[in-house]
């Protein structure tokens, strides 16, 4: 009888040779069949939007009449997330990108919440004769729903599509402070405080909100790895203020304001449940009474005008600012603004050539962030350790 070697398991579920092991950056070059850009998702019409929100929400037992309360917001615009047209003119952009330079890469998407759906995706890329992809998820940032989440859809998917055995997947790092994410915004800085300048407002007396998700604060002390401190916010926290440090510095506004705040946005949940505060409406009514003259309202937390920029900023905010009397600009997301689009093709090349860690672009401290993530990190402390790709179990 002969014994036959077994090789001990992966210890990243679906990862490919070089990633399987762990490192907390792949510096081995991967050849990769395609590029898959995983989406959040959104309704196109008035009679997707609740079956879009009972999506959201799955598991949550939250009733019709409580997702009504949301889908007004949807309805405003005709029931249509702007959120799938720009990830068909991203993916669009990224497959032109990757042509310009020589790049045979096909980009197939799918999304968490509505069609087309991530495990379509991956049906699509196994039937194309596909086996090695590299994801690209529409978020920056660390934290449960903007890295774990999509790294257990990415598994839930290979599950549900039975090619767990077939596909393997690893992911782009997060690149909240990559040069392609970041300038962006600092252009946009800058073109607001010209603008504001021309209708004659002083540049000191000019406020900066840097605003994003805001998200429980029990998931942004969990957010990013165990073995390290980020402070109480965790590395969410931590990382939207090292960008919105390195924006302002970018920017270097006329007359070398600096006045900038951290904001939340678009909170839902039992209001017992404490989330990150405060509130963007809440910091415009307290800067209004502090002399304040405008606001510079920079979606700091988002890649494009998501429903969450388009209300609670484009609508909400802006309400407030004129309630206030106080003159509001609400700089652009990156979109598909060529400085982002080149940024993504470039986390691509790094994976494809193994770019060693030390030649990585990295605007803050804390990157380049981790290509595969440490065991742990983002947990959401409401649910048991779901797989996860791209990430050392649990």
């Amino acid at each position: 009888m002969t014994v036959r070697e077994h090789s001990a398991p992966p210890t990243v579920l679906a990862a490919t040779p070089a990633a399987a092991a762990g490192p907390e950056h792949v510096e081995t070059p991967v050849a990769y069949d395609a590029i898959i850009l995983a989406g959040f998702g959104g309704p196109e019409g008035q009679d997707d939007v609740l079956p879009f929100l009972r999506n959201v929400t799955r598991g949550r037992g939250v009733p019709d009449e409580r997702l009504e309360e949301v889908a007004h917001h949807y309805r405003h615009f005709g029931g249509v997330s702007p959120i799938n047209a720009h990830n068909r003119a991203l993916r669009a952009a990224i497959e032109a990108e990757l042509a310009a330079r020589g790049l045979d890469l096909p980009v197939l998407w799918g999304n968490r919440n509505w069609r087309p759906y991530l495990a379509d995706a991956l049906r699509e890329a196994h039937a194309r004769g596909f086996r090695t992809l590299l994801g690209i998820a529409t978020s920056a940032y660390s934290s449960y729903s903007s890295c774990r989440q999509y790294r257990e859809d990415f598994a839930r998917a290979l599950d549900e599509a039975g090619l767990a055995d077939e596909l393997r997947i690893d992911k782009v790092r997060q690149f909240f402070d990559h040069p392609g994410f970041v300038l962006p915004f600092a252009q946009g800085v800058r073109s607001a405080f010209e603008e504001l300048a021309e209708r004659g407002v002083p540049a000191e007396r000019v406020h900066v909100l840097f605003s994003t998700h805001s998200i429980p604060s029990a998931d942004a002390e969990r957010s990013g790895p165990r073995d390290r401190d980020y402070g109480p916010g965790g590395a969410y926290e931590a990382q939207h203020r090292a960008v919105a440090e390195v924006v302002m510095a970018i920017a270097n506004v006329p007359g070398g304001a600096s006045a900038w705040s951290l904001v939340y946005q678009s909170r839902s949940g039992a209001p017992t449940t404490p989330w990150l505060e405060p509130d963007v409406n809440d910091a415009i009514r307290e800067l209004a009474g502090t002399g304040v003259a405008a606001v510079v309202i920079v979606p700091l937390g988002f890649v494009s005008d998501h429903m969450e920029v388009l209300w609670d900023l484009d609508t909400e905010a802006m309400e407030t600012a004129a309630e206030c009397g106080v003159t509001a600009v609400r700089v652009p997301t990156p979109g598909v603004d060529p400085a982002f689009v080149s940024g993504l093709v470039d986390l691509v090349v790094e994976r494809l050539e193994g770019t060693p860690a030390s030649e990585r672009p990295a605007l803050t401290r804390l990157g380049p962030w981790f290509d595969v993530c440490r065991p742990g990190c983002c947990e959401n402390g409401r649910i048991p350790f779901r797989p996860a790709i791209a990430g050392i179990a649990p």
